[in-house]
């Protein structure tokens, strides 16, 4: 199905307000991939090419080396048309490496309080091809096999036809309908873009608003935990590390040009908000693994998030699909997770809650 024109994209560095590297790729179509000019669809001036539909999801990764679906291809297939959907730009938190390096941040060990994620660099290929073109770099394990994985993770993704974001003072601007689209992503370190250096964050995305009509903004915030759903309105702290307030980083994204912020970290779905005309969705949870991740309870709900916005970035229309994870974090359609979410919102956030329908349209009042 053709989704709708995805023409250049680049990447900006930006460290100490100076564009360090800027890298224009070839025009892209559907699905973000390379086409030749014969092949690049002409300029859509109907309603959906006055629009641009973006597709989000959480934490992703299919495995742990050694520890691997037989079937990684297929993986996501029960997902896969749900996710594409009609999105012009698919994103999600990879949340671990891409790379074949030794010698994690662990140690000797895998457990306990620490995790390091790895799946070979080839799993790139199988995320694209189920329709992920930005994938997100800023979160706890994107550094788990040091910096040779880090770059292996991001050759990886980019030699996929893929994009990402996340690095200190990067942005990821792709071009959509001739409307430019900026992603900055953010978690609690400085080898990331660092969303507890507030006077930081608050520059990039204003940088990123002044480099496009669109501005997604995504962190990686708060406590995890099955106890861990609620957005407290305060600081929040997982073993002893500060993960930042995450209501209080959305709404200052808002406040300085983001169009809509979305979020995981805490491995549970969270509520969602409507703040100045802007939606922000507190935590998409776990979206697919392969024993990776706890489950059971709340731990398995999961989501896929559909928003349609105004080539100025205005919040148009929205939907929630609930998924379920099984019990080795294979995600498929079901559960409970639109009615759950509705709860969250409504105890969370009142009347500036999201509201959701029984088929998970997102609604401001």
């Amino acid at each position: 199905m053709a989704l709708g024109r995805l023409a250049v994209a680049s990447s900006l560095l930006v460290a100490a307000g100076v564009a360090l590297a800027c890298t224009s790729e070839p025009a892209v179509g559907a699905r973000g991939r390379p086409v030749t000019s014969a092949q690049r669809p002409s300029a859509d001036r109907s309603a959906k090419g006055r629009s641009i539909e973006i597709a989000a999801v959480g934490d992703t990764e299919l495995g742990n080396t050694p520890t691997l679906p037989s079937h990684p291809k297929r993986y996501l297939a029960a997902v896969d048309r749900t996710l594409r959907g009609h999105a012009d730009i698919v994103f999600g938190n990879l949340e671990g490496t891409l790379t074949s390096a030794s010698g994690s941040k662990c140690g000797a060990g895998n457990g306990g309080n620490c995790f390091a994620f790895r799946t070979p660099p080839r799993y790139a290929r199988y995320l694209a091809q189920d329709g992920f073109t930005v994938l997100n770099n800023a979160n706890n394990h994107s550094h788990d096999f040091g910096s040779v994985g880090l770059r292996q993770t991001i050759r990886a993704i980019h030699r996929a036809g893929m994009k990402q974001t996340g690095l200190p003072g990067e942005i990821t601007v792709i071009h959509v309908h001739g409307v430019a689209v900026a992603f900055v992503a953010f978690a609690p370190y400085s080898n990331t873009a660092d969303l507890l250096n507030l006077k930081s964050a608050a520059h990039l995305i204003r940088r990123a608003r002044n480099a496009a009509g669109v501005v997604v903004v995504y962190m990686h915030a708060g406590a995890e935990g099955a106890d861990r759903d609620h957005v407290t309105g305060h600081e929040e702290y997982y073993v002893g590390e500060d993960r930042g307030n995450p209501e209080r980083f959305a709404h200052l994204a808002i406040r300085n040009g983001a169009s809509l912020v979305i979020a995981s970290g805490p491995h549970v779905v969270r509520g969602m908000q409507f703040y100045r005309h802007r939606l922000i969705a507190y935590s998409l949870g776990n979206f697919a693994n392969f024993h990776n991740f706890a489950s059971g309870g709340i731990l398995s709900d999961s989501a896929i998030l559909h928003v349609t916005l105004s080539r100025d970035g205005a919040f148009r229309s929205g939907r929630l699909f609930s998924v379920v994870l099984d019990g080795s974090g294979h995600p498929a359609l079901g559960g409970g997770t639109v009615g759950l979410v509705r709860r969250l919102s409504r105890e969370d956030f009142g009347s500036s809650r999201a509201r959701l329908g029984t088929a998970g349209v997102i609604r401001p009042q």
